[in-house]
């Protein structure tokens, strides 16, 4: 078959070639993750927890490996299981969150376990379709934790498998437009036995051999399957839609410090950074700017310039202009509430209020963060 471009390198029976040698190096190579079964454990008759497939999943979106392992942790020892998940504070969960981010999912990790527990009696469904019907379970994780968990044949394709399957068949479609093509090309590929394994074997070999810049093509079990490398340039997929600018809006941050203590509230349980801990800022969204003077703060002080923050969202970049003043005499909290600086860590703060709070009290939050991971 020449080799080209346009669907019909990839095949079938290329499909199980390919499926054939990355399970052979995913049984030699596979990353060791706190989430996972290995395959020998897998092939000595251990089960995955769907739980576990479930929380890693979520954490995933958007965030790297590393970054979520300590988070994956923390949540285990207190959650074990989805039932425990359920039965938790929200407050907590959104504390034990903090810093990592889209914190819709942990709002929906709540409620999703919650309908597991009093809807399907604390069991996952087992099928694409009964995942689906779950909050905050989109297609890619509820595909990814019918196969993982299930042994279920369905296409997992993250931003890894993107990179994988758009090289092997040199895909020119730019993303996203090109994702029901790779879908359609990854099916191809899924063996009935070990659809778990496959998957985790193509996520492992874009997050370890065939990375953006200078994959390691010569290590690559598949590289005799691969269109890209045959045309002599994988760096090139996948190919990308221009990316628009991301509008810059602007507001104000508030820290006000009493007696060692810092003045926080909780943001509306809707909408962006929904029901996480905040400094009083002003009413800044992904659309609007918000009041960039003292006159906006929550309370009367002598409020003086600490200077600004950037923090990039996914849709918006925004600028804080960070005020600070010391309280002499502590004022009506207005539904906040006074937390100790060295207790700072214990709260459900955004990475942005983190950062507006280093501005106005340099080296505090960096110092708390060291102290918690000790």
């Amino acid at each position: 078959m020449a080799p080209s471009g346009d669907g019909t390198w990839f095949d079938a029976e290329r499909g199980k070639r390919v499926a054939a040698a990355l399970l052979a190096w995913y049984d030699k190579h596979h990353r060791d993750l706190p989430w996972r079964i290995p395959p020998r454990d897998l092939a000595a008759g251990s089960r995955t927890d769907p739980y576990r497939v479930w929380l890693s999943e979520i954490m995933l979106q958007q965030t790297t490996v590393e970054a979520v392992k300590p988070y994956f942790l923390t949540f285990i020892e207190r959650w074990p299981t989805v039932s425990d998940l359920a039965a938790a504070d929200s407050d907590d969960i959104m504390k034990a969150w903090a810093g990592l981010g889209y914190y819709s999912r942990a709002r929906n990790l709540k409620t999703c376990a919650e309908v597991i527990e009093n809807v399907h009696d604390g069991a996952f469904p087992n099928t694409e379709t009964g995942l689906l019907a779950l909050p905050g379970i989109g297609p890619y994780t509820a595909a990814a934790i019918a196969a993982i968990a299930f042994d279920r044949p369905a296409a997992v394709v993250d931003g890894n498998v993107e990179r994988v399957f758009t090289r092997l068949a040199a895909i020119a479609t730019p993303l996203p437009k090109a994702k029901s093509e790779i879908k359609d090309l990854v099916a191809l590929a899924v063996p009935l036995n070990r659809p778990g394994d496959f998957a985790q074997a193509t996520m492992d070999l874009g997050a370890t051999i065939c990375t953006p810049r200078r994959p390691k093509c010569l290590m690559c079990p598949v590289r005799d399957e691969c269109l890209a490398l045959r045309q002599g340039d994988p760096e090139h997929y996948p190919v990308k839609a221009a990316k628009a600018e991301k509008p810059l809006r602007r507001g104000a941050a508030f820290v006000a410090i009493h007696d060692g203590a810092i003045f926080l509230r909780k943001r509306e349980a809707k909408g962006l950074l929904g029901g996480m801990a905040e400094v009083p800022s002003t009413g800044w969204t992904s659309r609007t700017d918000g009041e960039l003077v003292p006159g906006a703060a929550p309370f009367a002080a002598k409020w003086e310039n600490s200077g600004s923050i950037s923090h990039v969202f996914t849709h918006f970049a925004l600028e804080l202009t960070v005020f600070r003043a010391e309280i002499e005499r502590k004022p009506v909290e207005n539904g906040g509430w006074w937390t100790p600086l060295e207790d700072i860590h214990t709260q459900a703060l955004p990475t942005v209020m983190k950062k507006a709070i280093e501005a106005a009290i340099p080296g505090s939050t960096k110092a708390r963060a060291k102290e918690k991971s000790r």
